[in-house]
């Protein structure tokens, strides 16, 4: 691709991480908190992404702590390192929050709470912000 191309494939991924977390807020507020926290985590992988579409690279996996360890060297790479705290609660959400078999005995619509969603929320805000400024502060 090239850099225009990177660009765009970027800000749509960057909208859509924009439209998951905005589908999260929805979920918190109807109650839905397991949902919330499932979209709040999709909504930081799709940030996180966007930064790999940006520098040129073609990301793979539903990690974000890995996605984030494999990310391509460039000056970016070792600024991302400060979103590990975020990523690593976002990851542990990514298969409990949506499977009854990923809790014992329990199903994810008795075990997440309204704090549950809000914090995954609040994390995928972070790392959010974090590719806006990085992919909206350069020129195109």
């Amino acid at each position: 691709m090239n850099r225009d191309d990177c660009r765009h494939e970027a800000e749509r991924w960057l909208r859509q991480a924009d439209a998951d977390v905005k589908a999260a807020r929805t979920s918190l507020n109807g109650g839905s908190f397991e949902w919330a926290a499932f979209q709040a985590q999709q909504g930081a992988e799709k940030a996180v992404k966007a930064l790999w579409y940006y520098c040129g690279a073609d990301p793979w996996g539903h990690s974000i702590v890995k996605l984030i360890d494999s990310f391509p060297q460039t000056d970016l790479s070792d600024k991302m390192k400060k979103l590990m705290p975020d990523a690593k609660k976002l990851d542990k959400l990514y298969i409990p929050t949506r499977y009854p078999n990923g809790l014992p005995d329990l199903i994810p619509a008795d075990v997440y709470t309204h704090e549950d969603g809000l914090t995954a929320i609040d994390s995928a805000g972070t790392i959010i912000a974090f590719a806006q400024g990085h992919i909206e502060a350069k020129p195109a």
